[in-house]
């Protein structure tokens, strides 16, 4: 039997990152991102058929669960995956379900 020491910070924002990916339209917004390598919040709620203030609000949590990027080009913000942060948390993931 593995045991584990849990930090409490880390749990925390593992569960932050898990929770913002625990939704379809992020996923959807995540992929999307993922195929236009670099794309600005217009392209994406045009191209995806969304509401602009939905797709802010879905990015937003992207955001600060570090699974996106930003980039300011004037007025202009482009997302990009972050794609070590997703990396991890697929190691991380992978890693506990070995040990389960």
């Amino acid at each position: 039997m593995t045991t584990f020491l849990i930090d409490e910070d880390r749990l925390e924002i593992a569960s932050e990152v898990l929770r913002a990916l625990a939704h379809d339209l992020r996923l959807r917004l995540l992929a999307f991102i993922d195929q236009n390598e670099k794309v600005n919040v217009n392209k994406i709620y045009n191209t995806l058929g969304l509401e602009q203030s939905i797709t802010s609000q879905h990015l937003r949590i992207l955001r600060l669960a570090n699974l996106v990027k930003t980039q300011r080009d004037g007025k202009q913000i482009f997302y990009s995956v972050n794609y070590d942060n997703v990396e991890q948390l697929l190691v991380a993931v992978k890693k506990f379900l070995a040990n389960s």
